[in-house]
């Protein structure tokens, strides 16, 4: 495991966040850096959102959703809504579990992958497919893609992706093709991104509006719950009756949803041959 503590300048945060680490890892193995950031490209490069931030094998596992690379002051709120500027220690105890989780799966053998019956992971590996790997910049801009979304509603142009796919020496349509071709997200006949799930840069028959006004679209009814959570946003999603056209609504609220009509269920299917994800479920997936 590797651990990057990015800071600025004289910022009074570093060392309480490499203390904060340590405390954290109890002991566990792990390879710590700490890395001043000069320029604001060199933010965008690294996936800076403010000093000092940490990465867990080159992911922050706190960037807030639409955050932009900053050499700003950061500042970490609890969940008890206390304000830091340091992760707070079970936080990042929990992201280090995360991270060992995920390296011990993907060094596990094959024998258990998913059969392909199962209509809820589609992309196999227990859900870690839709997890980009950190190399070749494919995480970096997959996670700018999402919180694009997740800040404006729309997809982000290549142009706008170029910052942080050069961090890792590549143009942003070399990285866009390449987590096309592993099924992270699909682009349009233009090179466009047409949708990274969970989001559409289209419309559908499932709209998502979160607590900070803005509205997505996702692929499908299952992306649609999964988006409050993904965010630790309040919503409303906004769906129809594939058969009778009746209005579905869903307002999830603090980890709690609530629907109309009361006797709304999901149907969870899943297409024959293969293929990306959102052909072979897309709108399979159903209130």
């Amino acid at each position: 495991m590797r651990i990057t503590v990015l800071t600025v300048a004289d910022c009074p945060n570093a060392r309480p966040a490499l203390e904060r680490v340590s405390a954290a890892l109890d002991g566990r193995p792990a390879q710590v850096d700490l890395v001043e950031v000069a320029d604001e490209a060199e933010a965008a490069r690294w996936g800076m959102y403010g000093s000092p931030t940490v990465l867990i094998d080159g992911t922050d596992p706190f960037a807030p959703p639409g955050a932009v690379p900053s050499l700003s002051c950061r500042l970490y709120r609890d969940a008890d809504g206390t304000v830091s500027g340091v992760p707070n220690e079970r936080a990042l105890r929990q992201a280090l579990a995360g991270a060992t989780s995920q390296v011990g799966d993907a060094g596990a053998s094959d024998c258990c992958t998913p059969q392909a019956s199962d209509a809820l992971d589609v992309v196999g590996r227990a859900g870690l497919g839709r997890r980009a790997p950190a190399e070749n910049g494919l995480r970096a801009v997959h996670q700018q893609i999402l919180r694009h979304f997740a800040a404006t509603g729309a997809a982000p142009d290549a142009q706008t992706l170029q910052p942080v796919a050069a961090g890792a020496g590549r143009s942003s349509t070399e990285v866009l093709a390449e987590l096309a071709d592993e099924d992270f997200l699909t682009l349009d006949e233009t090179g466009n991104i047409r949708a990274a799930y969970p989001f559409s840069a289209a419309p559908t028959r499932h709209r998502v509006r979160l607590e900070n006004g803005v509205e997505v679209w996702s692929m499908c009814a299952i992306d649609a719950l999964g988006i409050p959570a993904m965010l630790g946003q309040d919503a409303v999603i906004s769906s129809t009756d594939p058969v009778s056209g009746e209005p579905v609504t869903v307002t999830s609220t603090t980890g709690t949803s609530q629907w109309e009509p009361a006797s709304a269920v999901v149907f969870v299917g899943q297409r024959p041959g293969g293929g990306p994800a959102a052909a072979a479920s897309g709108d399979a997936h159903n209130y």
